[in-house]
């Protein structure tokens, strides 16, 4: 599994989401932004800012990778309960598809307003509204989101994405569901999509399961008849 393609396929789905939300929360005219969960540094590499940009993880290999993709960053190891910055260090801290994967996203999110003034949440997704269609993959995403489980993530979280920030006492100025997530996408994107499907089910659902699904999704798709969407959603406020 390569993790560096799949959140390069992550980052593109929110490009333009991120382009606007950027704007509105100042990045333009801001001295310093902070990225909790940085990963390979898919996100921070397009950072367009004069801006000293930092990132943090918890992931020793990931950061490795983050250097040399974002060379200019300032990186730390960390995880986002304890965030090593003071308070309001940072004009701007965000996150992107992060919350989902953490066992206390209020306790990030809290962190997140601490040390900055603005906090955005890029893409938090909520598999329980998923939709496959045809009827006969609707079992696909339901292994998915087992599986998700089973790795220590959240699948729901993101329909409570907005009320962890209003708990945070974060002042919400826009949230709600990305749009352009929902289409898929090239054939290069479903094959990055099944590489990862592959990877989540693989001692849960037997190879020729998982083959028989894959065969009818590439029928369906060659009719224009597939459609898989998992609600995501972003939220951005002030502290």
């Amino acid at each position: 599994m390569n993790w560096h393609s799949r959140y390069l396929q992550q980052a593109a789905w929110t490009r333009d989401l991120r382009v606007y939300l950027f704007e509105q929360a100042g990045l333009a005219n801001a001295r310093s932004v902070l990225e909790v969960g940085c990963g390979t540094g898919a996100v921070l590499r397009e950072l367009n800012t004069p801006a000293a940009i930092h990132g943090l993880d918890f992931n020793p290999a990931a950061l490795s990778e983050c250097r040399i993709h974002a060379p200019s960053v300032f990186l730390a190891r960390g995880d986002g309960y304890s965030l090593p910055y003071p308070d309001k260090y940072f004009d701007i801290a965000y996150c992107h598809f992060l919350l989902l994967w953490v066992k206390d996203p209020y306790q990030v999110v809290c962190e997140m307003a601490r040390v900055s003034r603005a906090v955005l949440a890029l893409a938090e997704p909520d598999y329980s509204g998923r939709v496959d269609e045809p009827a006969g993959l609707k079992l696909l995403g339901e292994w998915q989101t087992e599986a998700l489980r089973r790795q220590g993530a959240d699948p729901k979280f993101g329909a409570q994405l907005a009320e962890t920030f209003y708990q945070a006492g974060i002042k919400l100025i826009e949230t709600g569901p990305i749009q352009s997530q929902a289409v898929m996408r090239s054939a290069e994107d479903w094959e990055n999509e099944w590489v990862v499907i592959e990877s989540d089910l693989e001692g849960s659902v037997t190879g020729q399961e998982i083959q028989k699904m894959r065969e009818l999704d590439k029928a369906t798709r060659s009719r224009n008849e597939r459609c898989l969407h998992v609600p995501t959603f972003f939220a951005w406020g002030k502290t």
